[in-house]
């Protein structure tokens, strides 16, 4: 059985976030084309460009793969870069990137079971976006955690949907700010870049409790909130539910790229009201 001990995440693996500190609106605007963002984000893209493509049948590591075909720097350790292949893409499928804590997962209380501390219709979501999406897991901890905390879950081996590809710390960039110095994001340019047959700015949604994530495409990024005190807060948690009927509403669009993602709740709310009305 697992006990407690197995559900406390190392704080190293997985830092407390308490706050989303608010970045004016034009600096959250310009940092995603400030020259030494742009430039540490093309050399994040450079160590992980490989040969190998989202429609090989096989699972692997890009890490792996990135060892064997692509000359790097000395000081780059090409074994610490970690992402993991899955499944195939699918061609025609928008692409829905997910974090996981307090996002799909209260990983600060503790319970028996993981499952007590999963976020309420986690697989009923993720079995109704994939109809429509590829999704990948993006979470700011190690390789580790997200294979044990994903397969506690029951989320890399269910019938009912697949996980694309998994991607770790070691994957994010640190951009530079004017009134937050340095912190560390999520940029799916990196992603974009690797699968361009398949995925850009206007098929991509992720979704994460930390807006400072998706900085460097603020366009792409919808903030959900987040899940905390499982135990108090599993029956009331409608976020999932709700969130779904979204993303299978905007799956209907050609392009994402020009939607307002904060007012998601707003165009759900007139979505259903047109449907009712037909």
């Amino acid at each position: 059985s697992t006990t407690e001990e197995d559900l406390i995440v190392d704080p190293v693996e997985s830092p407390e976030i308490l706050d989303d500190f608010e970045l004016p609106q034009e600096e959250a605007v310009d940092i995603k084309d400030m020259q030494v963002n742009k430039l540490k984000l093309s050399r994040r893209i450079n160590h992980f460009k490989t040969p190998y493509t989202c429609t090989d049948k096989i699972s692997g590591k890009w890490h792996n793969l990135v060892e064997s075909h692509v000359s790097v720097s000395a000081n780059v350790n090409v074994n610490a870069i970690q992402v993991e292949i899955q499944n195939p893409c699918r061609q025609g499928k928008k692409l829905l990137v997910l974090d996981i804590d307090y996002t799909l997962f209260d990983h600060r209380s503790t319970a028996e079971n993981p499952l007590q501390l999963m976020r309420p219709y986690l697989h009923e979501f993720l079995t109704a976006v994939y109809a429509e999406y590829d999704i990948m897991i993006w979470s700011a901890t190690s390789m580790k955690w997200i294979n044990l905390k994903m397969s506690q879950l029951g989320v890399l081996d269910n019938p009912n949907y697949k996980i694309t590809a998994l991607l770790d710390h070691l994957a994010m960039i640190t951009v530079q700010t004017a009134s937050r110095g340095v912190f560390d994001c999520k940029p799916l340019g990196l992603i974009w870049a690797q699968f361009p047959e398949f995925y850009s700015a206007s098929n991509t949604i992720m979704f994460d409790d930390l807006r400072r994530n998706f900085v460097m495409n603020p366009q792409n990024g919808l903030t959900i909130r987040p899940f905390r005190k499982a135990h108090a807060n599993r029956d009331s948690d409608q976020e999932l539910v709700k969130l779904t009927q979204y993303l299978l509403a905007i799956a209907e669009l050609d392009d994402l790229s020009h939607l307002d993602h904060s007012k998601w709740e707003s165009f759900s709310e007139d979505t259903g009201k047109r449907r009712r009305h037909r």
